[in-house]
């Protein structure tokens, strides 16, 4: 089970409850990542530059598809064309928020680079618009988790899984 989604979407907490559920490890890319290169995930990224970053990213998101554990992929991992083709062997759910949520979930958050911009609200829609596409073409299904508490998301996953 791959989780992908939008930064502030909830697939670290969803990750982490479901991997509980299902007794199984959680693997997060962005912890790899940290662990791996000795440093925040933001501090790599900055270092890197986007390009960079997404290369060295894809060789740990490898690494996490391995496992066969619950699998959280940073919001960006689906814009890697190699990632991609890795999740056509997984079951991916997209973990999805509305911009308006998403953007109150991450107002306060300096730890992702990403968002960092003159105008984070529409820096975040933006960065919605060109990535949604990419996780319609990786999800197998979709879970919204505006307004809706993480064990209700969790428990709609587990019904996903029981219907496979």
């Amino acid at each position: 089970m791959v989780l992908v989604g939008p930064p502030g979407a909830g697939k670290s907490t969803i990750g982490r409850r479901l991997a509980s559920a299902l007794n199984l490890p959680l693997v997060d890319s962005d912890e790899l990542i940290e662990q791996g290169e000795g440093k925040a995930c933001g501090e790599v990224y900055l270092e890197h530059g986007e390009k960079s970053f997404r290369e060295l990213e894809a060789g740990y998101v490898a690494t996490a598809l391995a496992t066969g554990g619950v699998v959280s992929l940073g919001g960006g991992a689906v814009l890697n064309d190699a990632t991609r083709t890795l999740l056509k062997a997984h079951t991916v759910v997209w973990i999805d928020v509305s911009a308006e949520e998403g953007i109150r979930r991450t107002a306060n958050e300096t730890s992702r680079p990403v968002l960092n911009a003159a105008d984070p609200a529409q820096h975040y829609r933006d960065l919605l618009a060109s990535r949604e596409h990419l996780y319609r073409q990786v999800a197998s299904h979709r879970v919204r988790t505006d307004d809706r508490p993480p064990q209700r998301v969790v428990a709609e996953v587990l019904g996903i899984i029981d219907s496979l």
